[in-house]
C-alpha cells in the first residue's frame, strides 16, 4: 500500500493505493488562503501540516486492516510557494503562494541584471511573479530582519516532508519552478543564488521524484499509529505529479488540466526550451524533462461565475450549455496571466454583449474563453515541434463532458478520458511505489495503472468557427493591455 499526499491551494488530499493502482480510500482536509492586499496570496504552513495530519489520521484509522501494509509516501504539491524557516524549523513568515503577484518589480530587477538570454541559459525560464526567487528578493528588500534569519527555504510540499521526516529535501520537478535551478544540468544556479544573496546550504537537497529522501520519524509513526518503517520519496510539483497520474510520461502524449489553474503539459526525453520562454521548461517526475503552458485561472473562472456572477449551481449552468457558439468573448485573466502573456495586471473581461445576451451566452463564453487560453499553450507546443498524438484531460472541469466537447472543438483534436481523475495524489502514490521497488520505472508503473477509457471527437464545423473566434480572442489582450497596465 502507498499513500499519495496532494498539497493543494485550498485543501490537502491523501489517498491510499494498492500496488495495482486501485484506490482504496481518500480523505481531504481544507484550509484557508489569505489575501491581505491586492495581488497578495498567503497561507500559514502550520495549517498545511495540521490539515495533512488530520487527513492522514482519518485515512489510516478508517483502513485499520491495511495500515500495516503501508510502505511508502509520495507527494504532489502546489509549486513556487516560498516557505522560509529559521532555527529548528521555525516558520518565519506566511508562505507566499504561486498565485501571488506582488513581485513584478523584483522580476524586472532579475531580468535587467542578467538579460533575457542569459537568464534563460541559467535557469531555463523567464522571471515571473509566481516563482520563488523574486519572492526571496521581495522579502530581503521589505523584511531584511526576517531574510537574515533564514536557515532553509522550502517549497510547500517539502515543508510537510520536513515535518514527517526531519529532512530538508526537494525534487527536481518542483525545484524547477523556483527560478533557482539550472534545469538542463539539474543543479542550483550559483549565479542566481549569489544575486539573491543566499547559499546552497540554505536550500534543500535535490532528488529525483521517485528517489527515497527519508523515513517517517518515530514521533510521526506514533502520531499516526504506525509501527513499521515507511519510506518517503521525493514526490513532485503538482503538474508533474498530475502528469504521472495521467500517464503523460512519453513524447506524443499531452495532458490538459482543467483545475483551479489550467495546464497544457508535454513530456519529452531531452531538455527543450522555447526561445522566448513563453512556455515553462522544467524537469519531469520521470527523471527526464517536460514543457508546459500555464493559465492562472481555468475551472476557477467557472467557480467565480457560479459564485459571483450567475449565483446558479454548476449543474444548472452546465445543463443549459449546448453546441451554440456564444457571441460573447471572455478573457479568463481573473488572477493575471502567465502563458502566453506573463502579465500580473491582466484582468477577466467580457466583450460583445447586447440586449439579447443571456446567462447561457455568458456561461458558454466562460467555458470557451478558458479553452482558448489552453489552446494558446497547445499552439506553442506545436511551434516547438513537440508531437501531439494524444490529448488526455483531467481536473475538476474534466468531469463535464460538455466542457470536454468544447475543448475538442476548440483544439480540433480528439480528447481522451482515462480511468482516473485523481491526478496529483495518484501520481504521488505511484512515485512512492516506484521508490519502494514495486515497479522498475515510472513508465512501467503508469503503463500498468493508467488506461484510456473514452474519446470525445471534435465537431469540425464548430472547430472552423472556433478558429475565427480564437483570432478575435487573441486580439483582445493586445487591445486591452494598455488599460490593464495603466
Amino acid at each position: 500500500m502507498y499513500i499519495g499526499i496532494d498539497l493543494g491551494t485550498s485543501s490537502v488530499k491523501v489517498l491510499l493505493m494498492t500496488t495495482d493502482g486501485t484506490i482504496v480510500d481518500e480523505k481531504t482536509s481544507e484550509y484557508a488562503v489569505s489575501y491581505p492586499k491586492e495581488n497578495w496570496a498567503e497561507q500559514n504552513p502550520i495549517d498545511w501540516w495540521q490539515g495533512t495530519v488530520q487527513a492522514l489520521k482519518k485515512l489510516i484509522s478508517d483502513n485499520e486492516s491495511h495500515k500495516s501494509e503501508i510502505k511508502g509516501i509520495g507527494f504532489s504539491g502546489q509549486m513556487h510557494g516560498m516557505v522560509a524557516l529559521g532555527k529548528e524549523g521555525y516558520v518565519l513568515t506566511p508562505a507566499i503562494l504561486w498565485c501571488d503577484q506582488r513581485t513584478q518589480e523584483e522580476c524586472d530587477e532579475i531580468t535587467k541584471y542578467f538579460g533575457k538570454e542569459k537568464l534563460s541559459d541559467l535557469v531555463g525560464n523567464k522571471a515571473l511573479p509566481g516563482f520563488t526567487a523574486p519572492k526571496l528578493i521581495w522579502l530581503k528588500k521589505n523584511h531584511p530582519d526576517l531574510f537574515n534569519q533564514i536557515e532553509v527555504i522550502l517549497l510547500p510540499k517539502d515543508y510537510i516532508r520536513y515535518k514527517l521526516t526531519g529532512v530538508y529535501a526537494t525534487d527536481y520537478s518542483d525545484a524547477s519552478g523556483m527560478l533557482l535551478l539550472d534545469i538542463e544540468h539539474k543543479e542550483y544556479s550559483k549565479e542566481m543564488l549569489s544575486f539573491i544573496g543566499i547559499t546552497e546550504i540554505q536550500l534543500p537537497e535535490l532528488y529525483e521524484s521517485y528517489e527515497v529522501t527519508g523515513m517517517l520519524s518515530e514521533e510521526v509513526k506514533s502520531l499516526l499509529d504506525l509501527s513499521q518503517d515507511v519510506i518517503v520519496v521525493g514526490g513532485a510539483g503538482d503538474q508533474a505529479a498530475g502528469a504521472i497520474g495521467t500517464g503523460t510520461v512519453k513524447e506524443g502524449i499531452v495532458s490538459v488540466t482543467l483545475g483551479t489553474s489550467g495546464v497544457v503539459f508535454a513530456a519529452h526525453d531531452e531538455y527543450k526550451v522555447d526561445d522566448d520562454n513563453r512556455l515553462h521548461a522544467f524537469c519531469h517526475a520521470n527523471g527526464h524533462y517536460h514543457t508546459m503552458g500555464v493559465m492562472l485561472s481555468a475551472a476557477n473562472c467557472l467557480k467565480w461565475w457560479v459564485e459571483q456572477g450567475s449565483k446558479v449551481e454548476f449543474d444548472v449552468l452546465l445543463e443549459e450549455v449546448d453546441e451554440t457558439i456564444s457571441e460573447v468573448v471572455f478573457l479568463p485573466y481573473l488572477m493575471g496571466e502567465r502563458t502566453p502573456y506573463p502579465d500580473p495586471n491582466a484582468r477577466g473581461t467580457f466583450v460583445g454583449m447586447d440586449m439579447t445576451t443571456d446567462r447561457h451566452d455568458m456561461t458558454k463564453a466562460v467555458l470557451e474563453g478558458v479553452s482558448f487560453g489552453l489552446k494558446d499553450s497547445l499552439d506553442l507546443l506545436v511551434d516547438l515541434n513537440i508531437p501531439v498524438d494524444e490529448i488526455r484531460v483531467i481536473g475538476g472541469g474534466a468531469k463535464s463532458m460538455k466542457w470536454r466537447q468544447i475543448l475538442a472543438d476548440v483544439f480540433g483534436h480528439e480528447i481522451v478520458g482515462i480511468n482516473t481523475n485523481q491526478g496529483g495524489a495518484l501520481g504521488a502514490a505511484i512515485l512512492a511505489a516506484v521508490g519502494d521497488g514495486a515497479f522498475d520505472s515510472v513508465k512501467e508503473a503508469t503503463t500498468q495503472i493508467i488506461k484510456t477509457v473514452d474519446t470525445v471527437v471534435p465537431n469540425m464545423d464548430n472547430h472552423i468557427k472556433y478558429l475565427e473566434k480564437h483570432k478575435k480572442y487573441q486580439k483582445l489582450y493586445d487591445c486591452l493591455k494598455p488599460y490593464f497596465n495603466n
